[in-house]
């Protein structure tokens, strides 16, 4: 297999850039993105700001927690609302190791996620606890 070499964004030239845009347009389609626009809203509501350091005000981007790279898709159990500099800086890490490597609170973070989650997550009636 060819390894890939890495390139900064900052430095690619607009065909590497295009080339990459094009390659994550396709991991996109082949996967099952169904959260919401309201589903959104109700995240950005649950959290109140950046999930990861808590930032308000900031206009608020969507977050995989595991990265559309890694496998990861836009759902209501992946996606949380991170403020542009969480969401550049983790890039497609693993969140829990960036938590630790910025020395947030990996814990406190995973704790909330999955109570806001219980919250959110409609039951099989199609309600949801709120």
């Amino acid at each position: 297999m060819r390894r890939r070499r890495k390139v900064s964004s900052a430095t690619a030239s607009p065909a590497t850039r295009a080339r990459y845009a094009k390659r994550r347009q396709k991991r996109l389609a082949r996967v099952d993105n169904d959260l919401t626009d309201e589903q959104w809203h109700d995240l950005m509501d649950a959290w109140g700001g950046c999930a990861y350091c808590g930032g308000e005000g900031a206009a608020l981007q969507r977050d995989c927690i595991q990265p559309v790279s890694r496998g990861g898709r836009y759902t209501l159990e992946n996606v949380v609302p991170a403020c542009a500099s969480c969401n550049a800086s983790k890039h497609n890490d693993e969140v829990t190791g960036w938590l630790r490597r910025k020395k947030l609170d990996e814990r406190t973070f995973l704790v909330r996620h999955a109570t806001i989650l219980r919250a959110l997550r409609p039951f099989p009636d199609g309600s949801a606890l709120r």
